[in-house]
């Protein structure tokens, strides 16, 4: 195990759909800013915000460390999810026992659904033109 210093931070990515985040966990009074706001601020609806907080939330640490994110990409709530994701990650480089909760959690999972690509000869991914029997 891990201790984490004053001056220590621990770093990683969460990726989902488009959105990328960059999140920093360090010592702290509980503070969560991305790109610069506060992140209730950045993401107004109740839902996204518990999305972020979830994996503190299941660990007990909200209020004991500080997230800094930076994100970009995607739509809010793949920005909210992504940064769920990059939480999840830092602290199981903060503390590997950890692990096992988020795990089960599933806040260490990554989304892998994308847009799929548009084919030819189609309108869309899977959209074709409508076809007429007469």
């Amino acid at each position: 195990m891990t201790k984490l210093s004053t001056t220590e931070s621990n770093r990683a990515v969460g990726r989902r759909k488009r959105a990328s985040a960059r999140v920093r966990i360090t010592k702290g009074t509980g503070k969560i800013t991305i790109n610069g706001m506060d992140f209730k601020a950045f993401l107004p609806y109740f839902e996204y915000q518990d999305i972020v907080m979830a994996p503190l939330k299941a660990l007990a640490k909200e209020k004991d460390l500080d997230v800094s994110c930076l994100v970009q990409g995607g739509g809010k709530k793949g920005q909210a999810t992504a940064v769920q994701l990059g939480i999840a990650r830092a602290l199981v480089l903060w503390n590997e026992e950890l692990r096992k909760t988020l795990k089960t959690q599933g806040y260490l999972t990554r989304d892998p659904r994308i847009k799929e690509r548009k084919k030819f000869g189609l309108k869309k991914a899977r959209r074709a033109a409508q076809w007429s029997k007469r």
